[in-house]
């Protein structure tokens, strides 16, 4: 998943840099054992236990109920008992409704099977417990969702784009399948699936499958993912959708009003497909299509293979966001084939991918965005690590170190893990380092491995066939400590410079840029010129940025996630129409919890932000919602347990962001 950014139009241009070294290629690497056999894989956020028997294939059968808001019908497991002794198959559920458990005999009939669902917990939900004494193999659940499956949202048709059909998506990531589906929800079980699915004849259905593009909409559809995938890209949508191809293999699934738009945003896709494969091998999974969503999608993105779902905030018009597509494609390499075993060990999703991403950044549209967009995500994670327990600032996460994996720590999996990969490229090369990553990829390919594998396999042969460049101490800094090491590499943007001499002098002298200067700026020089302000400004200067830059009712969400807050803190009233707006029509969690977290600091805003909230919320998904509603209780927690604070004194001119930093939100877990 991503939430990341670049500009496209001014990107264009430019020369690509650093991609051409010519380092001789690395030494055939020795042949490496299958590494940690001897480990054992906990999952702590799984009910599951793979050790004693693995689902290999799973056949749904669907029915839609969109008045309901419900899914009903069954999923039928291939199971490999791992454990010969076993006699129980325990599946992750959260929610849904068991109507009966069956095992198939040798004749092709079905018996039933005792089972029990136990009491729920919050965050895991619920173990169904199926008796399975003759180990089968293959069993079937039949069962249907609550209408308030975390994992699933339903759309009455106004809520949609076209306001005519309704809609439904799924996210299933970080443990959200099971509501949907019951199954082992643990990344370090990996199946292929089938689906057969019924929905009202006017709405078209897609999954993580193989999704035919020219596919009649008649509510009936037949899907069928032959790589072997984790639950967590699981994946459904159902709605008003049309298809318009960008290349032969890959196209937008859209909304018939949004299609358009999109496919001209996202044109580049081809391009970003093609460098990728120049560097890090074939493309494997045959398609590579992508979903726009309903502005309520929580997400930037998620990888779903075959079918990345997108959030319609990146369509701005300019292509300055897109660096959304190329992350999510990354994942098809970084994820989607190599895949983290446990939450414990996320940043070999997040961190390889957000590297891989930035090298196709680099290669499509210049070193200049790239830096920029690699300053703007390590500003970020100075400003998490400033507040964050150290202990959620390890690559691999201690046992017992994460309660939720939703609240994993986006700076520390994301941004600390890309660069943690730089270093690497930066002591040996990309001549070297390059080859070595492809190798990575086919060495472990389909398969889920913890970041002990991912060490052995670094130690076995980067390291032994390149002896001198770097030690495994260094290497266990990066894996296992907290911060940043002192010998990171580090990254200056040029184009950041011009940003940073403007704001220091309006801050100084009230003399805002020339607009021959900021007219050529990009989304990431306005996201860097608003991050250098101040925690708060003077009414009057917010007045003055906004009628020069027109930031209140912006189209694009990175400003607005950052304009809006410094606006409330501010006290400048002026916003807070456009504000709300924004709230009721966003649900993108990166780009709204920070204005939240903003209004519920005084009173006024904490009364404000729950009248939005209540016209938002029949449109808010689930998993957005739940964080609105904690922020808005710790706001009122906070109000209550303090007295209102004496007025402040106007910063001094050229403050820096540090402040601001304070004030802010962390970012979204899921970044993606």
């Amino acid at each position: 998943m991503r939430q990341l950014f670049m500009s496209i139009a001014v990107a264009a241009t430019m020369a690509i840099t650093g991609c051409g070294q010519s380092e001789a290629p690395p030494a055939a690497t020795a042949p490496v054992a299958a590494p940690a056999a001897a480990e054992k894989i906990v999952d702590e956020h799984s009910y599951s236990q793979p050790d004693k028997v693995r689902i290999t294939d799973i056949a749904l059968d669907l029915a839609l109920d969109f008045d309901k808001k419900v899914i009903s019908g069954s999923a039928t497991y291939t199971l490999d008992w791992v454990d010969k002794g076993a006699t129980a198959l325990v599946l992750d559920t959260r929610a849904l409704s068991i109507a009966k458990a069956e095992e198939q005999k040798a004749d092709g009939s079905w018996a039933p099977l005792q089972f029990k669902l136990a009491a729920a917990d919050k965050t895991l939900g619920s173990a169904l417990t199926i008796q399975t004494p003759n180990r089968p193999t293959k069993v079937r659940v039949t069962y249907a969702t609550s209408p308030d499956a975390s994992g699933l949202q339903w759309l009455a048709p106004a809520m949609t784009e076209g306001g005519k059909q309704p809609f439904m998506f799924s996210q299933s990531q970080q443990i959200h399948a099971r509501s949907w589906v019951p199954l082992q929800d643990t990344p370090q079980v990996r199946f292929t699936y089938s689906a057969h699915v019924r929905s009202p004849a006017d709405v078209m259905v897609l999954m993580s499958a193989d999704n035919d593009p020219n596919a009649a909409r008649d509510g009936d559809y037949s899907f069928k993912m032959p790589q072997r995938i984790p639950s967590y890209l699981l994946a459904i949508a159902a709605g008003d959708l049309v298809f318009k191809p960008i290349s032969a293999r890959s196209g937008v699934w859209a909304e018939p009003a949004m299609v358009d738009k999109a496919a001209h945003e996202f044109e580049d896709t081809e391009k970003m497909i093609e460098t990728a494969e120049q560097i890090y091998g074939p493309y494997r999974w045959g398609r590579y299509d992508l979903l726009v969503l309903p502005p309520s999608f929580p997400y930037g993105g998620m990888e779903n293979p075959r079918l990345t779902f997108a959030t319609p905030t990146v369509i701005v018009g300019d292509k300055s966001l897109v660096s959304l597509v190329a992350h999510e494609l990354a994942h098809s390499w970084s994820g989607n084939l190599v895949t983290f075993a446990t939450d414990k060990d996320a940043w070999l999703n997040e961190g390889i991918t957000t590297y891989v991403q930035s090298r196709i950044t680099e290669k499509l549209y210049g070193r200049d965005v790239a830096d920029m967009e690699e300053v703007i995500d390590r500003d970020e994670l100075k400003t998490e690590f400033a507040t964050l327990a150290p202990d959620l600032q390890r690559l691999s996460l201690k046992p017992g170190t994460l309660a939720d994996p939703d609240d994993q720590s986006s700076a520390t999996v994301y941004t600390k893990g890309a660069w943690f990969m730089e270093y690497l490229e930066q002591k040996f090369g990309r001549g070297v380092f390059d080859p070595w990553l492809r190798g990575y990829f086919d060495h472990f390919a389909f398969q889920s491995i913890t970041t002990q594998q991912f060490r052995d396999y670094l130690e076995s042969t980067l390291l032994r066939n390149n002896p001198g460049k770097v030690t495994m101490q260094e290497i266990d800094q990066w894996l296992y400590e907290p911060g940043i090491p002192a010998d990171a590499p580090k990254i200056e943007s040029r184009r950041f410079a011009t940003v940073n001499a403007g704001s220091i002098a309006w801050q100084g002298s009230g003399k805002l840029p020339d607009k021959s200067v900021t007219g050529e700026w990009s989304t990431q020089e306005w996201v860097h010129f608003l991050e250098g302000m101040p925690a708060t400004l003077k009414p009057e200067q917010l007045e003055q940025l906004d009628a020069a830059y027109k930031f209140t009712g912006t189209p694009n969400g990175e400003i607005a996630m950052r304009w809006y807050p410094l606006a409330e803190r501010s006290g400048y009233v002026a916003a807070r129409e456009e504000m709300g707006k924004f709230l009721a029509r966003v649900g993108r969690r990166k780009l709204i919890i920070p204005i939240y977290k903003a209004l519920v600091a005084t009173p006024d805003g904490l009364a404000f932000a729950e009248q939005v909230f209540a016209q938002a919320k029949p449109a808010t998904h689930p998993i957005t919602a739940g964080t609105i509603e904690q922020v808005i209780a710790e706001g009122k927690a906070k109000l209550a347990a303090a007295p209102p604070p004496a007025p402040a004194a106007a910063p001094a001119a050229g403050a820096n962001a540090d402040a601001n930093a304070a004030a802010a939100t962390k970012p979204d877990p899921a970044a993606h």
